[in-house]
């Protein structure tokens, strides 16, 4: 069916490219048509020429310096961690979540990856908020990576916290003793 609609398309071309005659039938209608008539007077219709349109490749856009500077600027301009307090972050269970503030936005192919410590910690991320679960009581740093195919390729400044978790041994967790009976 295609291959019909194609051919038809192509032959509604040709009569734009091929002579066209001008004559008047028995009935007394005006005919055109691309083959001259039998043993009728046409005239030869003369066509203008066709219209066309001139194709100009756009310039690329200047350069905004040497590739080595590009090459030296990190392809976001704000890269930071908004983590919901700097002092201590209350979290029993030790989980929590952090968002990364990103401007322009991740583009395709890029994953978000959190260091703690200094060591990768969790698989990365296309999402700006990243989770961490059972982080450990005490001080910790914490930053974000940009990876590119597995390749970092921008890091954020790194933040000190720390994770205050209620310690299961603690007297204060311990019922209190029952009441002595009185003599």
């Amino acid at each position: 069916m295609r291959l019909l609609i194609a051919c038809l398309l192509c032959l509604l071309t040709l009569p734009a490219t091929a002579q066209i005659y001008k004559y008047i039938d028995a009935n007394g209608k005006t005919v055109f048509t691309n083959q001259p008539p039998d043993g009728t007077q046409a005239e030869t219709i003369q066509l203008p020429p066709t219209n066309t349109v001139d194709i100009q490749t756009p310039n690329p856009p200047p350069s905004q310096g040497s590739d080595q500077q590009q090459a030296d600027q990190p392809p976001y301009a704000v890269l930071q961690l908004n983590v919901p307090t700097t002092e201590a972050i209350r979290a029993n269970n030790g989980s929590f979540s952090v968002d990364v503030i990103l401007q322009p936005e991740l583009s395709a192919g890029h994953t978000l990856r959190l260091l703690l410590d200094g060591n990768p910690y969790g698989v990365p991320y296309s999402s700006l908020r990243l989770p961490l679960s059972n982080i450990d009581r005490g001080e910790h740093s914490l930053a974000v990576q940009v990876l590119s195919g597995g390749q970092s390729i921008q890091q954020s400044a790194p933040i000190t916290f720390s994770v205050q978790r209620v310690n299961t041994q603690s007297p204060a967790l311990r019922p209190p003793p029952p009441p002595r009976p009185s003599n």
